[in-house]
């Protein structure tokens, strides 16, 4: 029986300036689903007041590594899931990659990310205006950005995005050099929705964990 109710672990990765309640839709989700709190890992990183101060070196780094880092300890299937929102989708792919464990990963799922960047940002060194938009940030060509390109991160890659998300697409489109910045490199299918960048988080719970049942 305990082995019929054994899941994966859940690392949940909010975005810039949000907090680990932000999941709250995702949670109860899962846990309806037969998850309980021990599987989830929601590590709370970044500035809550300084959105332009947040980038992806450092103190931001430290809270997501270690739960990753956690969650595969305790996972009794010896593998995880990670279910990222915005900005939190670029840094749990670098924490991924450093910590070398995209094996260990069985499903990513990319929520309204930015992965080739942001056109708001401008394209690296130019108008980089934040540490959020620079050299590990979220500027188009950022070093950051340019370093984790094709890493390998997950068994199962997906991503969700939208046309109408005020953050992602806040020039007026979403593809950066014909791509939706959305899209995660090798995903192996993309899922869009009429939903905005806050949208895309709390209304897709169903999604994000049917996707990684």
């Amino acid at each position: 029986m305990a082995w019929a109710n054994c899941k994966d672990s859940v690392v949940l990765v909010h975005g810039n300036t949000a907090a680990p309640s932000s999941w709250d839709v995702t949670v109860s989700t899962l846990l309806s689903q037969g998850y309980s709190m021990d599987d989830l890992y929601i590590p709370d990183w970044g500035s809550k007041t300084c959105a332009a101060c947040n980038n992806h070196s450092g103190s931001e780094e430290t809270p997501v590594r270690n739960a990753i880092t956690d969650a595969i300890g305790h996972s009794c299937t010896g593998k995880i899931d990670v279910i990222a929102h915005s900005m939190g989708v670029t840094l749990a792919i670098e924490q991924i990659d450093k910590l070398a464990v995209a094996s260990s990963v069985d499903t990513f799922v990319g929520i309204a990310g930015a992965l080739r960047g942001l056109l708001s940002c401008g394209v690296y060194p130019y108008n980089v205006w934040s540490s959020t938009c620079g050299y590990y940030g979220l500027s188009v060509q950022s070093p950051f950005l340019d370093s984790i390109y094709g890493v390998p991160v997950a068994d199962k890659v997906y991503s969700i995005k939208s046309y109408i998300d005020q953050v992602v697409c806040a020039t007026g489109t979403c593809y950066v050099y014909g791509v939706h910045t959305s899209r995660i490199w090798n995903e192996d299918a993309s899922y869009t929705y009429g939903l905005g960048h806050f949208g895309l988080q709390t209304d897709t719970a169903a999604k994000q964990v049917e996707l990684i049942d």
